[in-house]
């Protein structure tokens, strides 16, 4: 195990030009997040109401920014929808994108960015021509199959159709705190660090979100150090 893990540090690159962002840095930017957050349940509880969690980097105090680009530091969301809600996903995106782009502007934010996986606010410098931050919300609904395992499914917004509906994770998104746990007991958390910070420093795909790349990094280093064995 531990060949493994010196094996895998070799696959890392280093040159890194995203850095870790200090907690001072976030603190701000999250509280206002939460005000955002609290008023659109507001915006939206005659229809349904939602319960909220920061998810991914932020949680693990991995927020990232990119020294040597336009791109800020983001925070990735999970809107979790109460079970008695009976609007379809279109209506249910539309209604949160809605509240969004009343509440967002008011603390700095443009207009909701409608993507494939989430809705997405950002901060910019427009003088400057850069991103300050973001904030991607995915909106997921929890569930036990029939076989009795947790599930999850996330609101899909296919655009070549112009649809919205519910679409299962993929199987990289599940067990991540169990995954997690395991990296950790193994001694291996510095290498998903360096790793994360590889894979979003050369994401090429301006689609591909946090949230995806977290989840490919606990998936990979799960692959090469033994936890699927």
């Amino acid at each position: 195990m531990v060949g493994m893990g010196i094996n895998l540090q070799k696959e890392i690159n280093k040159n890194v030009q995203l850095q870790v962002c200090n907690k001072k840095q976030l603190s701000s930017a999250k509280k206002d997040l939460i005000q955002i957050i609290n008023s659109v349940q507001y915006a939206v509880c005659q229809d349904f109401t939602f319960l909220f969690y920061f998810v991914g980097s932020v949680e693990r105090n991995m927020v990232t920014y990119d020294i040597k680009s336009n791109k800020g530091f983001d925070f990735d969301v999970d809107i979790h929808i109460d079970d008695e809600c009976e609007f379809s996903a279109k209506e249910i995106r539309t209604k949160l994108r809605l509240a969004l782009n009343k509440v967002a502007p008011h603390f700095g934010y443009d207009n909701t960015e409608d993507s494939t996986r989430v809705l997405t606010i950002k901060v910019k410098d427009k003088q400057n021509s850069r991103i300050l931050y973001s904030c991607d919300f995915a909106i997921v609904n929890d569930y036990i199959d029939d076989a009795g395992s947790e599930r999850q499914e996330y609101i899909h917004f296919n655009k070549k159709q112009n649809k919205y509906y519910w679409q299962e994770q993929s199987q990289g998104f599940y067990l991540l705190d169990e995954k997690e746990e395991w990296i950790k007991d193994c001694g291996y958390w510095e290498n998903v660090r360096d790793l994360y910070l590889d894979k979003k420093n050369h994401n090429n795909d301006p689609h591909k979100h946090s949230r995806s790349i977290y989840a490919e990094t606990i998936d990979e280093i799960c692959q090469k150090c033994g936890y699927y064995d």
